[in-house]
């Protein structure tokens, strides 16, 4: 039976660097330096993704289409952690301050990269068409509405949004059941 998905045997030849168990992968996504690229168990990466250089994507994870994680500066996806369709992650870019020329095609010299790592803590779910810049750390629980400009990092257990994202208002663990462990 054809499927979307690469098997087992086609994910390990892409060349990650590790992948665990239950991953699904769709055909119809990218990967630049997949030796770079660790996936954990039960992880589902959708169409028309793009991923590039230092990504580490931990268990239970979903990542929707049209996803691109660049991560010249560094992305972890901690446990449970998830991207809503279109969602951008820059953990390095260039600097806009006017100060420099911009772009992939420009001479180093005349350019002043901006990197780090971005940090998406365990059981944090990021809104569609979020762009998400560099050194940012998305708390634990934290959940990020739709359309927002992340730039700085964001509190546990908060609802932000907007741009620049703010907080506004408190997210209960009660919604993952976290509060009374069995």
């Amino acid at each position: 039976m054809e499927t979307s998905f690469y098997t087992e045997e086609e994910l390990l030849k892409i060349g990650f660097k590790s992948v665990g168990q239950k991953v699904l992968i769709s055909k119809k996504a990218s990967f630049y330096s997949p030796e770079k690229i660790s996936i954990g168990n039960n992880v589902r990466i959708d169409d028309f993704c793009i991923l590039s250089g230092q990504i580490t994507i931990k268990n239970n994870i979903h990542i929707a289409a049209y996803c691109a994680l660049y991560g010249g500066g560094g992305i972890v996806m901690e446990d449970n952690s998830g991207l809503s369709p279109r969602c951008t992650l820059l953990s390095a870019t260039d600097d806009f301050s006017g100060e420099y020329l911009v772009g992939a095609c420009v001479d180093d010299k005349y350019r002043h990269l901006i990197k780090g790592t971005i940090t998406l803590g365990k059981y944090s779910q990021i809104g569609s068409c979020t762009t998400i810049l560099p050194n940012v750390e998305i708390g634990e629980g934290a959940a990020v509405g739709a359309m927002s400009l992340v730039n700085k990092s964001l509190p546990e257990w908060s609802i932000c949004f907007g741009i620049p994202a703010q907080k506004h208002k408190d997210r209960k663990k009660t919604c993952c059941n976290l509060s009374n462990p069995q």
